[in-house]
C-alpha cells in the first residue's frame, strides 16, 4: 500500500496516531537499508504497525518485530476482566497484507529485550507511558540500536514520561543528532559522538519546541501565530 491507501486502511483501526505521524513512520521504515531490523514497542491493534509495515514493504522489506503483551491500554482495562488485543492485531495486519514481514512477540518490552540479539536500524517506542517504563524501554533498547539508526518516541508533547525521557536522553545527549518532531512523535539518529554543532542544534530545537508548546496554550496575535508556524516547520 502507498501512503494514501495506508491512511484509508488505518482509519478503521483503533489507535492514537495522527496521519502525519503515520507518514513519518512509513518513510523511516522505507529508508531502512536492511543493516538491522525494525522494532516496535507497543503495537496495540496494529495502527502504527501497519504504517511501518507498508513503509518497509515499499523499501527494502526489512523485518519488523512488533512487541506487545496485548493486555490492552489503560482505557481497555476493566476490573476483574482480562483484555487481549492479539487476535484483533493479527486480523488487522493480515488484512493489511503486512503480516509476512512482521514478527509479533507477545511479551513485555523487558521480556523481549532479554534474548533479543539482532541489530536494530529503527525502533518506535510507544509502550507504557509512565516515566519509569519509558526510561526502562530506552535503557533496554538503546544499546541494540546501530549507529546511524533511528529511535522514535510517541506522545512526547502531552505525556510527562515520554517528554522527560526525550528531554533528558535525546536532546541533551551526545549520541543523537538530526532530531525532528512530527506532531507528538520525536525521532533522532543515533551516532557514536555528535558534534558541537549537533549539540547546539539539539538545544535550539528543544528551545523552539518549548516556546511553541507554551504559545499554543495562549490566544495570541496573528504575527505570533505566523512565527509559531515557522517554528513548527523548523521542528519538522
Amino acid at each position: 500500500m502507498n501512503i494514501k491507501e495506508t491512511k484509508n486502511f488505518v482509519d478503521n483501526v483503533d489507535g492514537w496516531l495522527t496521519d502525519g505521524e503515520g507518514e513519518a513512520l512509513y518513510y523511516l521504515a522505507k529508508n531502512c537499508k536492511g543493516n538491522g531490523v525494525i522494532v516496535e514497542i507497543g503495537s496495540y491493534k496494529g495502527k502504527s504497525t501497519i504504517w511501518i509495515g507498508n513503509g518497509s514493504k515499499s523499501g527494502n522489506k526489512v523485518k519488523i518485530y512488533a512487541i506487545d503483551p496485548h493486555t490492552g491500554s489503560s482505557e481497555d482495562q476493566k476490573e476483574n476482566e482480562k483484555v487481549c488485543t492479539f487476535e484483533e492485531f493479527k486480523t488487522n495486519i493480515q488484512n493489511a497484507k503486512v503480516d509476512d514481514i512482521i514478527v509479533p512477540l507477545v511479551k513485555t518490552s523487558e521480556e523481549a529485550a532479554k534474548d533479543f540479539n539482532k541489530p536494530i536500524e529503527f525502533i518506535f517506542i510507544d509502550g507504557a507511558h509512565k516515566y519509569e517504563f519509558v526510561k526502562l524501554d530506552f535503557d533496554l533498547w538503546f544499546p541494540k540500536v546501530l549507529n546511524g539508526g533511528i529511535m522514535a518516541f510517541h506522545d512526547t508533547l502531552g505525556l510527562e514520561g515520554p517528554k522527560k525521557v526525550v528531554a533528558d536522553h535525546i536532546y541533551k545527549s551526545k549520541q543523537f543528532k538530526n532530531i525532528k518532531l512530527i506532531n507528538s512523535t520525536t525521532f533522532a539518529q543515533k551516532v557514536e559522538q555528535n558534534s558541537l554543532k549537533d549539540r547546539f542544534r539539539n538545544r535550539y530545537i528543544f528551545l523552539l519546541k518549548s516556546i511553541y508548546k507554551f504559545a499554543a496554550k495562549l490566544h495570541l496575535p496573528k504575527p505570533i501565530i505566523v512565527l509559531g508556524k515557522k517554528i513548527v516547520k523548523e521542528l519538522q
